[in-house]
C-alpha cells in the first residue's frame, strides 16, 4: 500500500465509524444511505491513503483491527466538532442505551435525564440500573453505548473517562457529639457507631487500614453495599459514615452533616464506553451535558 497523508476524506472517516458500529457494509451502508459499494470503496481507498489494514473477515463480518481502533478514538473530536458545528439537520430519533448502579441512577441521573430530554426533544434514553460489574459487562458486551462508574476497572475493550473527583466526607446526624467538628479526624471515630461499606469496596479496606495505624476501634453497627444506603441509616441515628459525597450530597444535605475526613480517600467517578466502538453521538451529547449541567459542591470538582 502507499501512504500518503496529505488530505482527508470525511466521507472516508464517516464509512470507517458506521463499519464498526455496525459490523457489515450492508449495515454501515444502511447507516449512511449509501451503496454497499459506496462503503467498501471508501473503507478500501481509507487504507490505501493511510497504508493500515483496518478491517479482518470473520465468519461472514468485518472486525476491526487495532489500527482502526486507534484511528477511530482519534477521529472523536472530529465528531464532536461536527456535531456542535451542525447539530441535526432534521429531527433524528437516537436512542442512549445508558446503565449506572444505584448510587448514581436513582435521583441524579434521573434528574440530568430529565433535563437532557428537555433539550433535545428528539432523543431518547433507555436507563438500566444494576451493579457496577454489570455496568462493565453491559458496556464490554456492546449491550449499553454509556455507563457511570464509581471504581476503577481495568478490562479489555472498556475504556474510562474521568467525570468528577471527591473527597471522603463523614455524614453523622446534625445532634450527633461530632456534628459541630470542622472536620473529622480518624482517631474521631474511635468507639463511634458506625455504618460501613461492604468489605467488597476497595475503599473499605483502605478505611480499616487508616483506622487501624491510628489504633481507632470503631463499632460497625451495619454494612451496605451504597452510599445512599449508609447515608440512610446515618439519618436514622444508627450512627455515622464514611463515604462518597457525590451525588448524594445533593439529596441529603438538609437531613445530615457532611464534614471532610481528613485522609488520602479520594473517589472518581468515570464514564465507561467501549473502547472497539465509536461513541454515539447522542453518548458524547448526555456527556457533555452531564459536564456541565452537574450541581457544584463542597466535596467534589471535574475530574
Amino acid at each position: 500500500m502507499t501512504k500518503s497523508k496529505s488530505w482527508h476524506s470525511l466521507a472516508e472517516y464517516q464509512a470507517l465509524r458506521a463499519l464498526m458500529q455496525a459490523g457489515t457494509t450492508i449495515g454501515a451502508a444502511q447507516r449512511l444511505g449509501l451503496s454497499q459499494s459506496a462503503v467498501s470503496r471508501s473503507i478500501s481507498n481509507l487504507e490505501n491513503r493511510t497504508g493500515r489494514i483496518l478491517f479482518e473477515r470473520e465468519g461472514g463480518r468485518l472486525t476491526p483491527t487495532q489500527e482502526a481502533v486507534r484511528l477511530n478514538l482519534r477521529l472523536d473530536p472530529l465528531f464532536d466538532a461536527l456535531d456542535r458545528i451542525e447539530g441535526p439537520t432534521d429531527p433524528v430519533k437516537e436512542t442512549l442505551r445508558l446503565i449506572a448502579p444505584p448510587t448514581y441512577a436513582h435521583r441524579f441521573l434521573v434528574s440530568q435525564i430529565s433535563s437532557f430530554l428537555t433539550l433535545n426533544p428528539n432523543f431518547f434514553v433507555s436507563l438500566e440500573v444494576n451493579t457496577s460489574e454489570e455496568v462493565v459487562r453491559g458496556i464490554v458486551d456492546n449491550q449499553f453505548d454509556l455507563g457511570l462508574l464509581g471504581v476503577e476497572h481495568s478490562r479489555a475493550g472498556l475504556k474510562l473517562a474521568p467525570y468528577r473527583v471527591s473527597q471522603a466526607v463523614c455524614a453523622l446526624t446534625k445532634d450527633h457529639p461530632l456534628a459541630t467538628n470542622e472536620m473529622i479526624a480518624p482517631s474521631d471515630l474511635d468507639g463511634q457507631n458506625m455504618i460501613a461499606l461492604t468489605h467488597r469496596h476497595a475503599r473499605r479496606t483502605q478505611l480499616d487500614r487508616i483506622l487501624n495505624e491510628v489504633r481507632a476501634k470503631p463499632h460497625i453497627v451495619a454494612e451496605v453495599s451504597t452510599s445512599f444506603a449508609a447515608a440512610d441509616m446515618a439519618k436514622e441515628g444508627l450512627g455515622l459514615t464514611i463515604i462518597n459525597p457525590f451525588p448524594l450530597i445533593h439529596y441529603r444535605s438538609n437531613d445530615l452533616n457532611f464534614l471532610p475526613f481528613t485522609s488520602p480517600i479520594r473517589y472518581l467517578t468515570y464514564f465507561a464506553t467501549s473502547d472497539q466502538r465509536p461513541l454515539p453521538r447522542i453518548a458524547r451529547a448526555f456527556m457533555r451535558h452531564l459536564r456541565m449541567h452537574t450541581p457544584q459542591d463542597p466535596f467534589s470538582t471535574k475530574a
